[in-house]
C-alpha cells in the first residue's frame, strides 16, 4: 500500500500534474486497489477538508500580509534595521536577517517574507557592490524563517492535521526562529569581513529613534499577536482576525500609503494564494483518510518498528527522509501528506507531537532553499536576475546554518519543550 500511494502520487508528480490533483490521483488509486472506490467518499473528503475553522486563518495571515506589503508596514522594518545595523561591515546582510526575524512576526510566509524583502534589498546591496549571489542567498535563506516564528501558516495546516494545539506550535517555534536569525548573523559576519564597499554614515540617536517611531505600529503586531495568544485572549484563527484588520486600520490611517482603490488587487492577490492552499488541503484529507483506512501507518510502524524504542534514532532517520523528501515536494503538501503516514509512529516511540511538528516544519522549511524544487530559490532569482546555479553557490553557508541549528534540535528537544512548557503555563 505505501509503494502504491507513493508510486502513484510521485508518478502524477512527474507527469507534471499538480499536487492537488495528483493528491486525489493517489487517493484514488488506493480506493481502486482497496476495492473501495465511491465518488461521494471522494466528495465528502474534500470538503470536510477545507471545512476546519482552524484553516480560516490561512485567509486571514494572507490577507494580513498583503495588507502590509501595501500599506507601507514592510518598508518600515527595513528602515528600523537599517537605522540600527546599516553603518556596520556586511550592513545591508545584518538589516536582512533582523527585518526577516521581525517580519515573519506579521506574515508568516517564506515566499511572501522573501519577495517583500528581497524587492526591497537586493538592488540596494548590488548598488552597494555585493556579491549578488550572496545577497540574494542571504535574503532567501532569512525568508524561510517566517513559517517558523508565529504566526505560522504550515505550524497551522500541521496542527489541523496532527489534531494538536496551533497556540503550543506557534509558542513553541519561537527559540528556533531567533536561533535560526542568530545562526545567519554569525555566518554573514565572517563572510563579509572582505567587504570592501563604501560604509553608510552611522545613524545619530536621534535618527534612529524616529526609525523606532515610524515603525512602532509594525513592531506592535507580533505584540499583538503572540501576547493575545500566550494570555488566551484570542485563539490562532482570532488572531489573524485582528492581524488582518489591524494591518488594515495602519496602512490605511496611520502611514496612509493604502489606498481604498488598492484594496480590490490586494484581496484578489490574497483569494488566489489562499485557494492554492485551501485545494490542496481539501486534497490530503482524501489521502489522509485513505492512508488510515489503508493501515499505512500501521506498515510504516512494522518497516520502521524497531526504533521505535530508540527516539533519537527514529527521529533522525525521519528528519533524513524528510529532507530528502524537500528537496523534490514543496513544504504545504509534504506536511499534509507525511503527517498523517509519521506522527502514529511518533507518538507510539513517545515523542511530542508538538516538538516533532516545530522540527518538521523547520525541516522542511530548509527544501524551499534547495533545488531543484525550492520556491523560494526562485523568488530570489527572480528579483535579482540570476540563474539557479549561481543562487545556489551563493547559499549553501546559509543552508550549512539551518541545517547545524535542525541537528541541534533533534539532538537536545529540551532546546524547544522547556521555553514550551514556560510559555504554556
Amino acid at each position: 500500500m505505501v509503494g502504491i500511494f507513493l508510486g502513484s502520487l510521485f508518478g502524477s508528480l512527474a507527469l507534471g500534474v499538480p499536487i492537488a490533483f495528483a493528491l486525489l490521483a493517489s487517493g484514488v488509486v488506493l480506493m481502486f486497489v482497496m476495492g473501495i472506490f465511491d465518488s461521494q467518499i471522494v466528495a465528502q473528503n474534500l470538503i470536510n477538508g477545507a471545512n476546519n475553522f482552524s484553516l480560516m486563518a490561512i485567509p486571514f495571515f494572507v490577507l494580513a500580509g498583503e495588507l502590509m506589503n501595501a500599506g507601507g508596514i514592510s518598508k518600515r522594518i527595513v528602515e528600523f534595521a537599517m537605522a540600527l545595523v546599516g553603518h556596520i561591515r556586511g550592513g545591508l546582510g545584518f538589516v536582512a536577517i533582523i527585518a526577516s526575524v521581525l517580519f515573519a512576526g506579521l506574515s508568516g510566509s517564506a515566499v511572501a517574507d522573501t519577495a517583500a524583502l528581497g524587492a526591497i534589498l537586493i538592488p540596494m546591496m548590488i548598488a552597494k557592490g555585493y556579491n549578488v549571489n550572496q545577497s540574494t542567498g542571504i535574503i532567501c535563506a532569512s525568508g524561510i524563517i517566517a513559517p517558523v516564528i508565529p504566526p505560522s501558516i504550515p505550524m497551522i495546516l500541521f496542527g489541523v492535521t496532527a489534531g494538536v494545539s496551533i497556540t503550543d506550535l506557534f509558542m513553541g517555534g519561537i527559540i528556533p526562529g531567533i536561533m535560526m536569525g542568530l545562526g545567519l548573523m554569525v555566518a554573514w559576519f565572517f563572510m563579509s569581513r572582505k567587504d570592501k564597499s563604501e560604509l553608510p554614515p552611522r545613524k545619530s540617536i536621534k535618527e534612529i529613534l524616529q526609525a523606532i517611531q515610524q515603525a512602532s505600529f509594525a513592531l506592535m503586531l507580533p505584540v499583538i499577536i503572540i501576547g493575545g495568544l500566550r494570555g488566551g485572549v484570542f485563539t490562532p484563527t482570532e488572531a489573524a482576525v485582528v492581524a488582518a484588520f489591524y494591518a488594515l486600520f495602519v496602512g490605511l490611517f496611520i502611514y496612509r500609503e493604502l489606498k481604498l482603490t488598492d484594496l480590490y488587487e490586494v484581496l484578489i492577490a490574497s483569494a488566489k494564494t489562499t485557494s492554492v492552499v485551501m485545494l490542496v488541503a481539501a486534497a490530503a484529507m482524501v489521502s489522509a483518510w485513505l492512508i488510515t483506512v489503508a493501515n499505512v501507518p500501521t506498515e510504516i510502524a512494522g518497516l520502521m518498528g524497531g526504533m521505535i524504542d530508540h527516539p533519537l534514532l527514529l527521529m533522525t532517520v525521519i528528519m533524513i527522509l524528510l529532507l530528502l523528501i524537500g528537496l523534490v515536494m514543496d513544504l504545504t503538501p509534504a506536511i499534509l501528506i507525511f503527517t498523517p503516514v509519521l506522527l502514529p509512529l511518533v507518538k507510539m516511540a513517545g515523542i511530542d507531537p508538538v516538538y516533532f511538528g516545530i522540527v518538521m516544519v523547520i525541516n522542511l522549511c530548509i527544501g524551499l532553499i534547495t533545488p531543484p524544487v525550492g520556491t523560494v530559490l526562485y523568488v530570489g532569482c527572480g528579483i535579482s536576475k540570476i540563474s539557479l546555479w549561481d543562487l545556489t553557490k551563493g547559499i549553501w553557508p546559509f543552508l550549512l546554518v539551518h541545517a547545524i541549528v535542525l541537528a541541534l534540535l533533534i539532538l537536545f528537544p529540551q532546546i524547544i519543550i522547556t521555553p514550551l512548557e514556560w510559555m504554556s503555563e
